[in-house]
Protein backbone atom coordinates (compact mmCIF):
# COMPACT_ATOMS: atom_id res chain seq x y z
CA UNK A 1 0.00 0.00 0.00
CA UNK A 2 1.36 3.13 -0.47
CA UNK A 3 2.55 5.61 2.09
CA UNK A 4 0.98 8.98 2.47
CA UNK A 5 4.06 10.84 1.21
CA UNK A 6 4.64 8.70 -1.81
CA UNK A 7 0.86 9.23 -2.48
CA UNK A 8 1.12 13.63 -1.96
CA UNK A 9 4.79 13.55 -4.29
CA UNK A 10 3.09 11.75 -6.60
CA UNK A 11 0.05 14.12 -7.12
CA UNK A 12 2.57 17.05 -7.35
CA UNK A 13 4.72 15.19 -9.97
CA UNK A 14 1.32 14.85 -11.70
CA UNK A 15 0.40 18.82 -11.28
CA UNK A 16 4.03 19.72 -12.21
CA UNK A 17 4.22 18.05 -15.64
CA UNK A 18 0.85 18.51 -16.52
CA UNK A 19 0.11 22.24 -15.86
CA UNK A 20 3.63 23.98 -14.61
CA UNK A 21 6.44 22.73 -17.22
CA UNK A 22 5.40 20.46 -19.95
CA UNK A 23 6.40 23.16 -22.65
CA UNK A 24 10.23 22.79 -20.54
CA UNK A 25 10.48 19.18 -21.06
CA UNK A 26 9.06 18.84 -24.19
CA UNK A 27 11.99 21.13 -24.88
CA UNK A 28 14.36 19.65 -22.64
CA UNK A 29 13.95 15.91 -24.21
CA UNK A 30 13.97 17.38 -28.03
CA UNK A 31 16.81 18.65 -30.18
CA UNK A 32 15.92 22.58 -29.68
CA UNK A 33 18.73 24.72 -28.47
CA UNK A 34 18.53 25.36 -24.02
CA UNK A 35 20.66 27.45 -21.71
CA UNK A 36 23.92 26.02 -20.47
CA UNK A 37 22.45 24.53 -17.54
CA UNK A 38 20.01 22.71 -19.12
CA UNK A 39 22.24 21.22 -21.73
CA UNK A 40 24.06 19.62 -18.46
CA UNK A 41 21.06 17.91 -17.53
CA UNK A 42 20.05 16.63 -21.03
CA UNK A 43 23.41 15.62 -21.77
CA UNK A 44 23.17 13.74 -18.19
CA UNK A 45 19.77 12.22 -19.11
CA UNK A 46 21.32 10.88 -22.21
CA UNK A 47 24.08 9.06 -20.93
CA UNK A 48 21.85 7.75 -18.12
CA UNK A 49 19.27 6.19 -20.88
CA UNK A 50 22.47 4.91 -23.00
CA UNK A 51 23.47 3.15 -19.14
CA UNK A 52 20.52 1.39 -18.25
CA UNK A 53 19.81 0.04 -22.28
CA UNK A 54 23.30 -0.88 -22.39
CA UNK A 55 22.19 -3.88 -19.28
CA UNK A 56 19.28 -4.97 -20.82
CA UNK A 57 19.05 -7.61 -23.27
CA UNK A 58 20.61 -5.81 -27.02
CA UNK A 59 18.49 -8.20 -28.80
CA UNK A 60 14.70 -9.22 -27.65
CA UNK A 61 12.71 -12.28 -28.36
CA UNK A 62 9.69 -11.33 -27.36
CA UNK A 63 10.56 -10.42 -24.33
CA UNK A 64 8.81 -7.91 -22.43
CA UNK A 65 9.38 -4.44 -20.52
CA UNK A 66 7.92 -1.48 -18.47
CA UNK A 67 8.78 1.49 -18.50
CA UNK A 68 7.91 2.87 -15.25
CA UNK A 69 7.73 6.87 -15.59
CA UNK A 70 8.25 6.94 -19.12
CA UNK A 71 8.95 10.76 -19.72
CA UNK A 72 8.39 11.51 -23.53
CA UNK A 73 8.92 8.00 -24.52
CA UNK A 74 13.25 7.65 -25.56
CA UNK A 75 13.83 4.77 -23.50
CA UNK A 76 10.70 3.12 -24.47
CA UNK A 77 10.86 3.30 -28.21
CA UNK A 78 14.92 2.69 -28.02
CA UNK A 79 13.86 -0.79 -25.98
CA UNK A 80 10.77 -1.38 -29.08
CA UNK A 81 13.04 -0.85 -31.97
CA UNK A 82 15.03 -3.93 -30.20
CA UNK A 83 12.42 -5.97 -30.25
CA UNK A 84 11.30 -5.65 -26.55
CA UNK A 85 6.83 -5.51 -26.09
CA UNK A 86 7.21 -2.58 -24.11
CA UNK A 87 4.61 -0.76 -21.81
CA UNK A 88 5.08 2.97 -20.54
CA UNK A 89 3.59 4.70 -18.41
CA UNK A 90 3.84 7.83 -16.76
CA UNK A 91 1.36 9.69 -14.80
CA UNK A 92 1.82 13.06 -16.68
CA UNK A 93 -0.48 12.95 -19.75
CA UNK A 94 0.91 15.85 -21.16
CA UNK A 95 4.60 13.75 -21.31
CA UNK A 96 2.63 10.81 -22.66
CA UNK A 97 0.78 12.72 -25.32
CA UNK A 98 4.83 13.92 -26.53
CA UNK A 99 6.07 10.61 -25.85
CA UNK A 100 3.53 9.17 -28.42
CA UNK A 101 3.84 11.74 -30.63
CA UNK A 102 7.39 11.29 -31.34
CA UNK A 103 7.19 7.12 -31.23
CA UNK A 104 7.92 5.25 -34.68
CA UNK A 105 4.81 4.43 -36.30
CA UNK A 106 5.74 0.70 -36.39
CA UNK A 107 8.19 0.04 -33.65
CA UNK A 108 9.18 -3.62 -35.42
CA UNK A 109 10.17 -5.85 -34.42
CA UNK A 110 8.94 -5.04 -30.81
CA UNK A 111 5.50 -3.58 -29.35
CA UNK A 112 5.00 0.01 -27.92
CA UNK A 113 1.69 1.32 -25.84
CA UNK A 114 1.92 4.61 -23.92
CA UNK A 115 -0.56 5.07 -21.28
CA UNK A 116 -1.17 7.51 -18.16
CA UNK A 117 -1.24 6.12 -14.97
CA UNK A 118 0.28 4.93 -12.15
CA UNK A 119 3.66 2.93 -12.72
CA UNK A 120 2.69 0.68 -9.73
CA UNK A 121 -0.82 -0.09 -10.50
CA UNK A 122 -0.64 -3.55 -11.12
CA UNK A 123 -3.43 -3.84 -13.33
CA UNK A 124 -0.16 -2.90 -16.25
CA UNK A 125 0.38 -6.95 -16.12
CA UNK A 126 3.56 -8.61 -15.38
CA UNK A 127 7.75 -8.19 -17.32
CA UNK A 128 10.50 -9.71 -17.65
CA UNK A 129 11.76 -6.50 -17.15
CA UNK A 130 11.03 -2.99 -15.97
CA UNK A 131 13.11 0.30 -15.61
CA UNK A 132 12.06 3.25 -14.11
CA UNK A 133 14.30 5.80 -15.28
CA UNK A 134 14.79 9.03 -12.93
CA UNK A 135 11.15 8.45 -11.45
CA UNK A 136 11.70 7.52 -8.52
CA UNK A 137 14.01 10.30 -7.19
CA UNK A 138 11.92 12.52 -6.05
CA UNK A 139 11.34 9.79 -3.53
CA UNK A 140 13.15 8.95 0.22
CA UNK A 141 14.46 5.33 0.42
CA UNK A 142 11.56 4.21 2.13
CA UNK A 143 9.31 5.13 -0.57
CA UNK A 144 11.83 3.67 -3.17
CA UNK A 145 12.09 0.39 -1.49
CA UNK A 146 8.25 0.25 -1.43
CA UNK A 147 7.86 0.72 -4.70
CA UNK A 148 10.37 -1.49 -6.02
CA UNK A 149 8.40 -4.11 -3.61
CA UNK A 150 5.11 -3.59 -5.20
CA UNK A 151 6.50 -4.01 -8.57
CA UNK A 152 9.26 -7.08 -7.61
CA UNK A 153 6.35 -9.82 -7.61
CA UNK A 154 5.42 -8.91 -10.87
CA UNK A 155 8.95 -9.00 -12.83
CA UNK A 156 10.78 -11.96 -14.07
CA UNK A 157 14.61 -10.93 -14.44
CA UNK A 158 15.64 -7.39 -13.78
CA UNK A 159 14.49 -4.24 -12.41
CA UNK A 160 17.25 -1.04 -13.38
CA UNK A 161 16.34 1.92 -11.41
CA UNK A 162 17.87 5.15 -10.74
CA UNK A 163 18.26 7.35 -7.69
CA UNK A 164 19.54 10.53 -5.90
CA UNK A 165 22.60 10.36 -4.61
CA UNK A 166 23.10 11.68 -1.24
CA UNK A 167 26.57 13.59 -2.20
CA UNK A 168 27.69 17.07 -0.78
CA UNK A 169 27.15 18.87 -3.80
CA UNK A 170 24.05 17.32 -4.58
CA UNK A 171 22.67 18.02 -1.42
CA UNK A 172 23.84 21.84 -1.58
CA UNK A 173 21.61 22.30 -5.13
CA UNK A 174 18.60 20.40 -3.24
CA UNK A 175 19.22 23.42 -0.46
CA UNK A 176 18.93 25.91 -2.52
CA UNK A 177 16.26 25.17 -4.92
CA UNK A 178 14.01 25.38 -1.85
CA UNK A 179 15.06 28.40 -0.36
CA UNK A 180 14.67 29.92 -3.69
CA UNK A 181 11.45 27.63 -5.30
CA UNK A 182 10.86 29.26 -8.82
CA UNK A 183 7.55 28.01 -10.98
CA UNK A 184 9.49 25.68 -13.53
CA UNK A 185 11.34 23.52 -10.95
CA UNK A 186 10.35 20.64 -10.28
CA UNK A 187 9.30 19.05 -6.92
CA UNK A 188 12.56 18.55 -4.92
CA UNK A 189 14.55 15.61 -5.75
CA UNK A 190 15.26 13.06 -2.39
CA UNK A 191 19.09 12.76 -1.77
CA UNK A 192 19.00 9.19 -0.48
CA UNK A 193 22.53 7.09 0.78
CA UNK A 194 23.33 4.46 -1.25
CA UNK A 195 24.37 2.54 2.16
CA UNK A 196 20.58 3.54 3.70
CA UNK A 197 19.23 2.29 0.39
CA UNK A 198 20.94 -1.12 0.28
CA UNK A 199 20.25 -2.19 4.00
CA UNK A 200 16.55 -1.00 3.37
CA UNK A 201 16.50 -3.21 0.48
CA UNK A 202 18.48 -6.32 2.58
CA UNK A 203 15.64 -5.74 4.76
CA UNK A 204 12.36 -6.17 2.73
CA UNK A 205 11.10 -9.72 2.92
CA UNK A 206 9.18 -9.41 -0.67
CA UNK A 207 12.97 -8.53 -2.04
CA UNK A 208 14.79 -11.61 -0.33
CA UNK A 209 14.69 -12.94 -4.00
CA UNK A 210 16.31 -10.39 -5.71
CA UNK A 211 20.32 -8.95 -5.45
CA UNK A 212 21.72 -5.99 -6.14
CA UNK A 213 23.91 -5.97 -9.38
CA UNK A 214 25.59 -3.25 -11.41
CA UNK A 215 25.53 0.56 -9.50
CA UNK A 216 26.82 3.14 -12.22
CA UNK A 217 26.81 6.87 -11.41
CA UNK A 218 26.37 9.54 -13.80
CA UNK A 219 27.37 13.31 -13.70
CA UNK A 220 27.20 15.70 -15.81
CA UNK A 221 26.99 19.64 -14.41
CA UNK A 222 23.49 19.92 -12.93
CA UNK A 223 22.76 16.05 -13.96
CA UNK A 224 23.33 13.73 -10.87
CA UNK A 225 21.93 10.02 -10.61
CA UNK A 226 23.09 6.51 -9.46
CA UNK A 227 21.55 3.66 -11.71
CA UNK A 228 21.25 0.26 -9.93
CA UNK A 229 20.16 -3.51 -11.26
CA UNK A 230 17.86 -5.68 -9.06
CA UNK A 231 17.89 -9.07 -10.22
CA UNK A 232 16.47 -12.21 -9.64
CA UNK A 233 18.59 -14.77 -7.42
Amino acid sequence: MHSTAYISRRQSLETYFNRTAAKTWEQLTSDAPVSRIRQTVREGRDRMRETLLSWLPPIWDGESLLDAGCGTGALAAAAALRGAKVTAVDVAESLVQVAADRAPIAPEPGTLRFLVGDMLDPVHGSFDHVVAMDSLIHYQSADIVRALASLAPRVRRSILFTFAPRTPALTAMHAVGQLFPRSDRSPAIEPVSELTLRRTIAKDPVLALWRIGRVERVQSGFYTSTAMELARR
